[in-house]
C-alpha cells in the first residue's frame, strides 16, 4: 500500500488559486514527492469558484457563526456549498497518511487565518479554514501541516516521522487487528515514543498491557489516536539523547572501553547541540551491524522514515 498524502492543489505547482497562481512546496513536490502519492484537492475550485475568481476570507455573522464569504461582499456566502462539499468528499479519504494544506487559505488553513466580525474588522489572525476544520475533527489523528511550517526543519522531521508512523500503523491493520499484532507494532515504536514524550510512552504502555479490556475497534482507534499526539510533540534535544543511552545500553557488553566513550562521546557532543542526531544514530547503526539485536534492530526509532529524506542531517 502506497503511502498516500492529501495535499492542497495549489501546493503541488498547480496554478488553481483565486488570482490563477500557485503555491508550489520545493518539498512537497521534490524531496517528499517521490515517496508517497499525493491525492491534490483544491476545495474552492471544486465548489464552482472559478480560476481566477474573487478572494473569500472567514467571518463572523449576527450569530458569531464562522463564514466563507466573498471579500467584498459578505452576501457572497460559500459556507453551506464548502460544507456539502466537504461532508461528501472526506469518507473518501480514510486511507491518507497525512495532509499537507495551503497556509493562510481561509478554506484550507490549519491555524492562524484571518478573521473578521461582521462588519469587516479583523479579529486577528485566529481562525481554521472551512475545510481543513472539517477533516480535523473527522480524522483527528490524521498528520496536518501546512506547507509553510514545513519550512521550519523541526517541524518537518516531526511531520514526517507521524506520516510514516501512520503509514505502518495502516498497513498492520490491512490485514485484522489482533492484540498480538498490537503488541508487535508498539514495541517496534517504544523508543520513538519517548523521544517525543515520555509521558505518553509509559500511557502508551499501560494502554496496551489492558488491551483486554477495550473492544478491537475501540482499542484500534485509541491507540492511532493516542500514538499520532504522543508524536506530534517535539523531541528534545535532552529526550533524544535519553533514549540514544537506553540504545547504547544494549551494547555494554559487546564494546571495548574506547568504543563506548566514543559512542558517549557523540551523544554527549548532540545533546550539547554541537552535531546532528545522525552522529550517534550512524555510529549505533554500525555496532548494531557488528553485533546484531533483533529487538534492537526492530526499533523504528532508528530509522523513522527513509535516509534519502536527509531529516536527521
Amino acid at each position: 500500500m502506497s503511502i498516500q498524502i492529501g495535499v492542497s492543489a495549489c501546493v503541488l505547482g498547480q496554478k488553481v488559486r483565486f488570482d490563477a497562481g500557485h503555491k508550489a512546496s520545493e518539498f512537497c513536490t521534490n524531496t517528499l514527492g517521490p515517496f508517497v502519492s499525493y491525492v491534490p484537492v483544491c476545495p474552492e475550485q471544486a465548489i464552482g469558484l472559478g480560476v481566477p475568481r474573487p478572494a473569500i476570507r472567514l467571518q463572523l455573522n449576527a450569530q458569531q457563526q464562522v463564514r466563507l464569504v466573498n471579500s467584498k461582499d459578505s452576501s457572497i456566502d460559500h459556507t453551506d456549498a464548502m460544507l456539502q462539499f466537504t461532508e461528501k468528499l472526506l469518507p473518501k479519504l480514510q486511507q491518507l497518511s497525512g495532509y499537507i494544506v495551503c497556509a493562510k487559505s481561509p478554506s484550507c488553513g490549519m491555524e492562524r487565518v484571518r478573521l473578521n466580525d461582521q462588519n469587516g474588522h479583523q479579529l486577528g489572525k485566529v481562525g481554521v479554514g472551512v475545510f481543513t476544520q472539517q477533516l480535523m475533527q473527522t480524522y483527528p489523528w490524521l498528520p496536518v501541516e501546512e506547507d509553510g511550517r514545513l519550512l521550519d526543519s523541526n517541524l518537518r522531521e516531526n511531520f514526517v516521522t507521524r506520516i510514516f508512523a501512520c503509514h505502518d500503523y495502516q498497513q498492520m491493520l490491512q490485514s485484522g487487528f489482533t492484540i498480538g499484532k498490537l503488541v508487535a507494532f508498539h514495541s517496534r515504536y517504544k523508543f520513538l515514543v519517548m523521544a517525543h514524550s515520555p509521558k505518553a510512552y509509559r500511557e502508551l504502555g499501560r494502554l496496551v498491557a489492558q488491551a483486554k479490556l477495550f473492544a478491537p475497534d475501540e482499542l484500534a482507534q485509541r491507540y492511532l489516536l493516542d500514538l499520532m499526539q504522543a508524536l506530534k510533540q517535539q523531541a528534545t534535544r535532552k529526550q533524544q539523547a535519553n533514549v540514544l543511552m537506553h540504545l547504547q545500553g544494549f551494547f555494554k557488553k559487546m564494546l571495548s572501553s574506547s568504543a563506548k566513550q566514543e559512542l558517549l562521546g557523540l551523544i554527549h557532543k548532540y545533546r550539547q547541540g554541537h552535531l546532528p542526531l545522525l552522529a550517534p544514530l550512524t555510529l549505533l547503526r554500525h555496532h548494531l551491524a557488528q553485533h546484531p539485536h533483533s529487538y534492537l534492530a526492530a526499533q523504528q526509532y532508528l530509522q523513522p522514515f527513509p535516509d534519502e529524506l536527509g531529516l536527521r542531517a
